[in-house]
């Protein structure tokens, strides 16, 4: 299925390695343990390739070698990369930010290898860094549909693209993001992201808001999809407008991120086909053209 496709958060442990014993009696030195290291890779969509490497959501680094009578140099631990989709924030559990990685091949390292045994600490081994770190994709996409749940952003996607998101007649049809790609004869792509549907609210949190605002910051063009029936979250809630879902979506926007109203963007409206579209047409058009007066 679509929601199992696709990985945009992953919390794992990383261990680096232990330090390798020195040899007291010749001053031996043990090798210093493997770091873990998270790299972005252009070449990666998602964080679903980490998690069938790693189903454990454990990683740990090789140890370093004991020193010897013979090799009284231990050889270092080997480090190990786990490589992530370009756009990856890179947190601590406790939401300290490590790194952003946000180009291809940048990394950081998670977890430092423990240090060998030496005459600093009386040739005993130390063992490596372990902590609990979190990978956030922001994900990357030329096009980013916007609307609340139920507008017909996914039929939207489908219609243009060879993705098979999931449809139906009912709010939050999709729950994770749907990547969809439009390729011409000459051709060009143009990847468009089905973005979960947003509510009021989303730029605090509400209805996991900061999950799905996240993935329009890398968007190069915002798509407004907009029902002509307007939107009614639950029976108490009053029904929104095709006008005010548009105005409420830029201020969901705004207050998340004001950076994101300066972002090109398009309108589209649907469910033109809906009875009484053309009048509700009409009265959005006028509302749209007071606005620019």
């Amino acid at each position: 299925m679509i929601e199992e496709w696709f990985i945009d958060q992953l919390r794992i442990t990383v261990s680096g390695g232990e330090g390798g014993n020195g040899l007291p009696r010749y001053g031996g030195i043990g090798g210093k343990g493997g770091d873990v290291i998270v790299e972005s890779r252009s070449k990666i969509e998602n964080l679903k390739s980490i998690l069938n490497r790693h189903p454990s959501k454990r990683v740990k680094a090789s140890a370093g070698e004991c020193s010897k009578r013979f090799r009284l140099l231990g050889k270092p631990g080997e480090d190990i990369v786990i490589e992530c989709p370009v756009g990856v924030t890179v947190t601590t559990d406790d939401g300290s930010v490590l790194s952003e990685l946000n180009n291809d091949r940048d990394r950081v390292i998670v977890a430092l290898g423990g240090r060998g045994g030496d005459s600093c600490n009386q040739f005993m081994a130390q063992k490596g860094q372990r902590r609990t770190i979190i990978l956030d994709l922001k994900l990357l996409a030329d096009v980013g549909l916007i609307g609340f749940p139920n507008a017909g952003k996914s039929t939207l996607l489908k219609a243009l693209s060879r993705a098979s998101p999931k449809i139906a007649s009912y709010p939050f049809t999709t729950i994770h993001p749907n990547l969809g790609i439009m390729e011409f004869k000459d051709f060009r792509k143009i990847s468009v992201a089905d973005l979960p549907g947003l509510i009021e609210g989303a730029h605090v949190n509400v209805g996991l808001g900061h999950k799905f605002l996240k993935h329009i910051l890398r968007t190069k063009l915002l798509l407004f999809v907009i029902d002509i029936n307007g939107f009614q979250y639950r029976p108490d809630v009053p029904l929104r407008t095709a006008f005010d879902t548009l105005i409420l979506l830029n201020k969901e926007l705004e207050l998340y991120d004001e950076t994101l109203v300066d972002k090109p963007a398009l309108l589209t409206v649907s469910k033109m086909d809906s009875e009484q579209s053309d009048i509700k047409y009409h009265e959005f058009l006028e509302k749209l053209k007071k606005i620019s007066e």
